[in-house]
């Protein structure tokens, strides 16, 4: 058996273990880069750890740093506040307000599970309370997370762009960010009305009263391992008075400070394209010298499962990268002749593969396998890259995914199943049908 098939069985191996077994993918992946690169290449450690993304490694650990100190301090329980009170009188703004702040949350940096986990409590409860279809709800949290997911200060964004960037193909992180959204809004506007939108345009508001606790405690457990916290029970957000709803709604100096670095953070790597990692971390590091209290907190919440994994696969596909695995795929791609059906093939892959796996894990092994022959330049890297990355990403609506698994856990009792159903069968449906939307709007018309 050749070392090229060797290192790609060992990448599926991987995959396979973290999916039936609770064993972090990245922990897999360094210890089977020991194996192919040390024990069976023969390579140096210099060698294997010049593929560390350590510019990578800065931004995940600083911006979900960053984020469990915003989330700490209640600066994002202030911006879900702010966003809950738009709803009073207009029930079908509910849906939209949720998958805005969703956005809005990942825009800025925080991992998708960490932003399902913090509003699908707030979102099914709402659906409770104005009889809203929950897996409508759910689904708007997701995608609407998923909208803001390749911002370029985001983690998505982060790890896709470095493989651009490294790769030297036409680096555009603001067309990918762009795809990704009006892509995950288009998605949105369907379900809305597939779910019952048009029934909700016409409802009125009621009143705010007591709303049912939708948060169980083994989803508190893990969220956790994904670098998320529990979110506050729904009866928190209620309305109350109005006196009430003034004071949930000031502003600490914490809080003014926070909403200043996010501000900082923003300006700082789209306006003066400085690093995304270095700017985070030095607004979390001030903030956290502001107030000292909640920096050992924010620290245990970074998201260390997920640094470990991220950095693991792509150690590993650094390794593969040098024992000629990347050109030997390259080879029997470019043998087909065909470039739209190997991005067609790709995205595929992607959607079906995320389904049932880390969808994250899966943008730092599938990207590099297209980069051999987009460099070829008969096809719009740029549109290929955006379409393997939403197809990768769209169907963490999987219940077998952490963010479908929020969404069912946290949906009434009485409706789990009921919602468990749904989720499978809209997942199916949009692993098959987006792959094929995400090629024909973002590959076909870049065919040069």
């Amino acid at each position: 058996m050749g070392i090229e098939i060797l290192s790609i069985l060992l990448l599926v191996g991987m995959f396979v273990i973290a999916t039936i077994q609770p064993i972090n993918m990245g922990a897999l992946a360094f210890g089977c880069t020991f194996l192919l690169g040390s024990l069976i290449i023969g390579m140096k450690a210099n060698d294997i750890f010049a593929g560390f993304p350590s510019d990578l490694f800065l931004t995940l650990v600083a911006v979900t740093y960053l984020f469990a100190i915003a989330q700490i301090n209640g600066t994002i329980d202030w911006l879900v506040e702010c966003a809950v009170r738009l709803v009073r009188g207009h029930v079908a703004w509910i849906p939209w307000v949720m998958f805005l702040v969703a956005a809005v949350i990942t825009g800025f940096g925080a991992l998708g599970p960490a932003a399902v986990a913090i509003l699908a409590p707030v979102a099914l409860s709402f659906a409770v309370q104005y009889r809203i279809h929950p897996a409508m709800m759910g689904l708007m949290v997701i995608h609407g997370a998923q909208a803001g997911g390749f911002s370029p200060i985001s983690v998505y964004g982060g790890i896709t762009n470095q493989i651009v960037v490294k790769a030297g193909l036409p680096f555009a992180p603001t067309s990918l960010f762009l795809s990704s959204f009006f892509f995950n809004l288009a998605i949105a506007v369907l379900v809305f009305f597939v779910f019952g939108g048009a029934r909700v345009m016409k409802q009125k508001a009621a009143t705010a009263g007591p709303l049912p606790e939708l948060h169980p405690e083994g989803v508190s457990a893990s969220i956790r391992g994904h670098g998320g916290t529990p979110a506050r029970p729904i009866r928190e957000h209620a309305y109350g008075t109005a006196a009430d709803t003034l004071q949930t709604l000031r502003l600490t100096p914490e809080m003014i400070s926070t909403l200043v670095g996010l501000t900082a953070l923003g300006v700082g790597a789209l306006v003066f394209k400085f690093n995304v990692g270095l700017v985070a971390i030095t607004v979390a590091v001030v903030l956290a010298l502001i107030s000292p209290r909640t920096q050992k907190a924010a620290i245990d919440k970074v998201s260390w499962s997920t640094v470990l994994l991220i950095t693991g696969i792509i150690t590993y596909v650094g390794v593969m990268e040098k024992a000629g695995t990347i050109d030997y795929v390259a080879s029997g791609i470019s043998s087909l002749g065909m470039p739209l059906l190997v991005a067609l093939l790709l995205c595929f892959t992607g959607a079906i593969v995320s389904a049932f796996a880390s969808s994250t894990a899966l943008l730092g092994a599938i990207i590099p396998l297209a980069v051999p022959f987009l460099l070829q330049g008969h096809i719009s890297a740029i549109g290929v890259v955006a379409a393997i990355a939403i197809s990768t990403t769209i169907v963490d609506t999987s219940p077998f995914s952490t963010n479908g698994a929020l969404v069912v856990a946290n949906a009434p009792d009485d409706k789990r199943e009921h919602v468990l159903r749904q989720l499978l069968i809209y997942s199916a449906l949009i692993a098959i049908i987006g792959p094929v939307v995400a090629w024909l709007v973002f590959v076909v018309p870049g065919l040069v």
